[in-house]
């Protein structure tokens, strides 16, 4: 590929543009233009195009929430959370991503050392009928080994137990936040809804004093 080039006169401070030349053979020729920078001092700073301007790079850790255990709030004291990663078929992987899971009635616990999810539905994928598995089946979670040891010896107190609050996608992966905790008593549920209320009454009085 050949490459046109026109060096700047201004201290050697470079910018390069894309083109693309047709000949007369029809031929789609890319080269370098090489502009010259300047401003007051003799030099500016180069830009990006404008159609790049506002564009901003994905954070690779960035986490898309996909489903979440609204209940388990209500229900339990959060002690302490792990993330794990949850083993999924290819089309549960797409109906997870569509959006068709619920983790209302999901729950967690360890068996035989190892760590497994009971009770999320996850719709079949209706284009992979033939390789759809049962929308309840239970799924292995997976967790570092010193996590799971702290898991197992935690879930032998009386009153622990493993609560899953969210579930989403992080660098492609399925995760799933699981909660150590512990099961609220009557009158804590009873203080959390008149806290949640008050703090609804203020949001909406300071709405309405805009």
């Amino acid at each position: 590929m050949r490459l046109r080039r026109t060096i700047s006169a201004a201290a050697g401070f470079l910018t390069l543009s894309g083109r693309v030349r047709k000949y007369a053979h029809g031929r789609m020729r890319p080269y370098l233009r090489i502009r010259p920078l300047s401003d007051g001092l003799g030099f500016r700073a180069a830009t990006a195009p404008a159609r790049f301007a506002g564009m901003e790079k994905p954070r690779p850790d960035a986490r898309k929430v996909i489903a979440r255990n609204k209940k388990a709030l209500h229900e339990y004291h959060v002690l302490e959370t792990f993330e794990a990663g949850v083993v999924l078929t290819g089309p549960e992987v797409k109906s997870v991503r569509a959006g068709k899971i619920s983790l209302s009635e999901a729950y967690s616990r360890i068996e035989h050392g190892e760590a497994w999810l009971f009770g999320m539905h996850v719709s079949p994928y209706d284009p992979a009928s033939r390789w759809n598995l049962d929308p309840r089946r239970p799924r292995k979670l997976l967790l570092r080994r010193r996590e799971l040891r702290r898991l197992i010896g935690a879930t032998q107190e009386k009153g622990l137990t493993l609560v899953p609050l969210d579930l989403y996608f992080r660098r492609g992966y399925a995760k799933l936040t699981l909660a150590l905790g512990r099961g609220k008593k009557l009158h804590d549920k009873r203080e959390d809804l008149k806290r949640r209320g008050a703090e609804r009454d203020i949001q909406r009085a300071l709405r309405t004093s805009r």
